[in-house]
Formats: structure tokens, C-alpha cells, sequence
């Protein structure tokens, strides 16, 4: 009978359906949420708004998986990747900041259409952006194993960064 020695290490493996939980989603739902309020100072229509948060975020995406590429490509001594593995798996993680873009998008999309108002618009497009947060902040402590308790702290603390926004755009306004 052997008795472990020390603590077990767990690695983390991913779950595809919660695969979208990265920095990059994080950071992308905050990029928009930023880019939502830098045009809401300025008055900006849901059209305006739709087509800077647009151009923004594919600006840093293509920047986000440049540096990805430049920075994996040959650095692990015995493990070179070639750069197009480097590319590819530069494109493949930082996905999260494009998908993270989609929802608040489609919303500004609908206020640029006339659908709905553009104000209802841009602050629907802010909340959605709180909503996805906390998605994201419940999905990473529920892929790590978490209590319900910490996975609901874990999503309103993660939820708060999109409150900070719409305070941001209120105190703004």
C-alpha cells in the first residue's frame, strides 16, 4: 500500500463547452464594453458605436495573434514550433476575444437597424457585456472544481468589472 507523499497535482483540462473561459474572452468583453463607453461620450448612434466596437476589436485581435505567433514561435528549446503551428495556435486561443465581441455586437447591429432605439441599444449591448462576465466568472470556478458558493462569487465578482463600465458611462453622461 502506498501513501501519497505531498498533494496532488491537478492539471487543468478543458472542457469544451466551457473552453471559451480565457483571458483573451475576458479581456475582449472588456474592450467592447470600453469601446461602448468611448462612443457613448462622444454621442455616438448604435451604428457608430457597432462600427468602432467592430474595427477595435478586430485591430487587437489581429495585433493579439501577431504577438501570439511572434512570441510561441521557436521559444521552447527542443519544441520549436514551426510559425504556422505558432500562427495557428495563436489564432485558435485568442478566439475567445472575438466570440466575447459577437453578442454586444449583434445587439448594436439591432439599434443601427432601427429594431430598437439606439440608447436602448447601447445599454443593452453594456449589460449583456455584465452578463457574459459573470458567465464567464461562474464557468471558470465551475471548471475548476469550485463550490456553488465560490462559483456564484466568482461570477458577481467577475460581473462587477461590466458594473464599473455602466458606472463609467453613467458617471459620463
Amino acid at each position: 500500500m502506498s501513501v501519497p507523499l505531498g498533494p496532488v497535482k491537478r492539471t487543468l483540462t478543458r472542457d469544451p463547452r466551457t473552453s471559451f473561459v480565457t483571458e483573451e474572452s475576458v479581456y475582449g468583453t472588456l474592450l467592447v464594453s470600453g469601446m461602448i463607453v468611448a462612443s457613448g461620450s462622444h454621442g455616438a448612434t448604435s451604428w457608430e458605436t457597432f462600427l468602432s466596437v467592430l474595427g477595435t476589436v478586430i485591430v487587437f485581435w489581429v495585433a493579439h495573434v501577431y504577438a501570439g505567433t511572434v512570441a510561441t514561435h521557436g521559444v521552447v528549446p527542443g519544441n520549436e514550433a514551426s510559425l504556422s503551428a505558432a500562427f495557428r495556435k495563436s489564432v485558435r486561443r485568442s478566439l475567445g476575444f472575438l466570440t466575447s465581441a459577437l453578442l454586444p455586437s449583434v445587439v448594436l447591429l439591432i439599434g443601427a437597424l432601427r429594431i430598437i432605439p439606439d440608447g436602448v441599444a447601447i445599454w443593452s449591448a453594456l449589460w449583456l457585456g455584465v452578463v457574459i462576465l459573470g458567465a464567464l466568472g461562474y464557468s471558470a470556478f465551475t471548471l475548476r472544481g469550485s463550490s456553488w458558493t465560490m462559483r456564484i462569487v466568482g461570477c458577481l465578482a467577475t460581473a462587477a468589472l461590466g458594473v464599473a463600465m455602466i458606472l463609467l458611462k453613467a458617471l459620463i453622461h
